[in-house]
């Protein structure tokens, strides 16, 4: 089963997808680059890394909602992230949260711990720490020149391995002139939710089981917001890739094995 779906969330909407045909539900909240182009009709594309899933897991992606407001915090995206889950059935979850993603999915299992059965925080942080703030703040200002294609280039710099830059770094600049958005405010009011995201003080109200997964060269949120979550968090188990970064879940092969093997443990 594949479908590409639309949810209402009080006065506007959120896109999802959903695979597979398990009783169990997945969550999973992509990163800041949901801010350039939403999962809207990608469903059999992206169901590829889940294909163990599907017997087991009924696996829901989702963007954030449409119409985002200024000031839209990560705190609102993750009230708006519970509504929305309300308003399809789904009462409980395992959720994976990769980056941006990472963030919503802390604050839904900190305000709404009954919806999170489990948690997988994947190359996430706490808080928006300096190498997170000198990451964003250069794309939004790249993004406010509208130069699609430093930007893209400097995501990828940012997030892949030199092995799999060599092997595939011809093709960004030419996936950025594809890609480029009517214009970049979805992506502008994500990347300040990050810069204004802190819940350090807040991390031992999770009490679900948690993963962290990390790599030991993340050039995006830094090597140590993966110690002070599983520092702060109770109970939480902490995997790192070595030699891999904040692209760990294209590049590691098994990662989603891992994300699997946690949910049915």
């Amino acid at each position: 089963m594949h479908k590409n779906g639309c949810v209402p969330v009080g006065d506007t909407d959120m896109y999802y997808v959903a695979f597979g045909k398990g009783k169990k539900n997945l969550v999973v909240l992509p990163g800041l680059s949901d801010g350039l182009a939403t999962v809207k009709g990608k469903a059999l594309l992206l169901s590829a890394p889940y294909k163990h899933y599907l017997k087991d897991y009924t696996v829901y992606m989702f963007s954030r909602k449409n119409g985002m407001q200024e000031g839209y915090s990560m705190e609102d995206m993750a009230e708006d992230q519970i509504l929305a889950m309300k308003n399809l059935g789904i009462k409980k979850a395992c959720v994976l949260g990769v980056s941006q993603g990472g963030m919503v999915a802390q604050c839904m299992a900190i305000r709404h711990p009954e919806a999170v059965e489990k948690l997988i925080l994947a190359v996430t942080a706490p808080n928006a720490n300096e190498v997170v703030q000198e990451a964003v703040s250069g794309w939004m200002e790249m993004a406010n020149k509208g130069e699609q294609v430093p930007l893209m280039v400097d995501t990828a710099e940012k997030m892949y391995s030199e092995r799999y830059l060599k092997k595939n770094g011809r093709l960004f600049p030419l996936i950025a002139l594809f890609t480029k958005p009517k214009n970049y405010k979805r992506f502008l009011i994500n990347a300040t939710a990050i810069l204004g995201f802190d819940v350090r003080e807040e991390l031992d109200r999770i009490t679900c089981p948690t993963y962290i997964i990390a790599g030991s060269d993340d050039k995006t949120v830094g090597n140590d917001a993966s110690h002070i979550l599983n520092e702060a968090i109770e109970g939480s188990r902490l995997y790192i890739y070595s030699g891999l970064g904040h692209g760990l879940f294209e590049e590691a092969k098994d990662f989603y094995d891992k994300v699997l093997d946690f949910c049915n443990a």
